[in-house]
């Protein structure tokens, strides 16, 4: 037998829910295991389907697609990005373990993915200790009071996001560190592109926002990187297409359409798609599959009324960025959404 399989046969009666002397820490002895070693209760013959995509799998999979806006994030806005992301996990997780504890509960894989994208929307200059009231608030509000992974209405990591957005404003818009003022190439700035571009009409070039050479959120600039990841979880099947391909695809017909109507107003196709923080929306945020729509027809028209308010928002509301908004408003309208796309597709007899 496997050592360390053997360890943790011999610690099990330590931990177990009923008897255990150790039984409060169950969540905690179960994760550790799960972490090693396939869960047990699993099928082993026909007919069922033998494949070990898990929880555990599926969010290590989304980890995965993120890496490479997280190196890029490293390399731009410096090592503190690091920081940034271990606190999140840190404060997160604690608020994860303990409402596990208080329910006697398994400690649910969510929360790494949650801890990595959180620290991936703020600006590169966040004081650590925003970061930890915002991942606390977002996990706390925004997950676990509604009974934690799985049932959640709202993406936790947005539900922060927008919490100290509101609440500490003069910090979350005065953070943004142009790409290598960590290593002294350039001073820290105050405008991103959406900004200036809404402010003074100027557009950064194409190259520019593609390769993540511009002022932004640390894990948002970078937009070949979310290309990549992006594709790559809807190749793992870890996203629907549906989502992101309406959410781009209308937010780019809008803003073509809009910026010949509107010039000035309505940024272009282009602008749309990388300007901001649309890509990584799309690719990471909107296609959460627990605050998403489940039918097909209703991930287009989530995806594609996201494209809508965000375009609105950017350009005619008094915020420059409309995506955390946009994603939010539609998470409450996603059940409506399915229930109205079933009602269609399953009509009662005789109707």
């Amino acid at each position: 037998m496997n050592p360390l399989l053997k360890l943790f046969e011999t610690m099990r009666p330590l931990f177990d829910e009923k008897k255990g002397v150790f039984r409060v820490f169950a969540p905690l002895f179960e994760t550790a295991e799960n972490i090693f070693f396939y869960p047990e209760d699993c099928t082993k013959n026909f007919p069922h389907v033998r494949d070990p995509l898990d929880l555990k799998r599926f969010m290590g999979t989304a980890i995965v697609g993120l890496l490479p806006c997280l190196a890029a994030a490293v390399f731009f806005f410096g090592p503190r990005v690091l920081a940034m992301v271990l606190v999140s996990y840190v404060v997160g997780g604690i608020v994860e373990v303990s409402f596990a504890i208080i329910r006697k509960g398994e400690i649910h894989e969510g929360f790494l993915v949650t801890g990595m994208i959180f620290p991936l929307v703020l600006p590169p200059e966040t004081p650590l200790w925003v970061v930890g009231v915002g991942i606390f608030f977002g996990t706390f509000f925004g997950k676990e009071v509604f009974g934690g992974t799985g049932r959640n209405i709202f993406n936790p990591a947005l539900v922060g996001r927008i919490f100290i957005t509101i609440a500490f404003p003069a910090i979350m818009t005065s953070g943004w560190a142009s790409p290598g003022a960590w290593r002294g190439v350039e001073a820290v700035t105050t405008a991103t592109p959406m900004a200036v571009m809404k402010t003074q009409g100027e557009m950064t070039p194409l190259i520019d926002l593609l390769l993540g050479c511009t002022r932004g959120s640390v894990g948002e600039t970078f937009h070949l990187g979310i290309i990549i990841g992006g594709i790559y979880l809807m190749y793992t099947k870890v996203t629907d297409w549906r989502i992101p391909v309406s959410y781009i695809g209308t937010a780019a017909v809008l803003g073509f359409v809009g910026s010949l109507a509107l010039p000035g107003r309505v940024a272009p196709a282009h602008f749309q798609v990388l300007g901001g923080a649309l890509l990584f929306g799309a690719m990471f945020m909107a296609t959460d599959p627990v605050t998403s729509p489940f039918t097909p027809s209703g991930k287009l028209v989530f995806g594609a009324l996201c494209g809508l308010l965000t375009v609105l928002i950017r350009s005619f509301s008094g915020y420059v960025e409309g995506v955390m908004f946009s994603i939010v408003i539609m998470n409450a309208l996603a059940p409506l959404i399915d229930h109205i796309v079933m009602s269609i597709k399953y009509r009662e007899a005789g109707t």
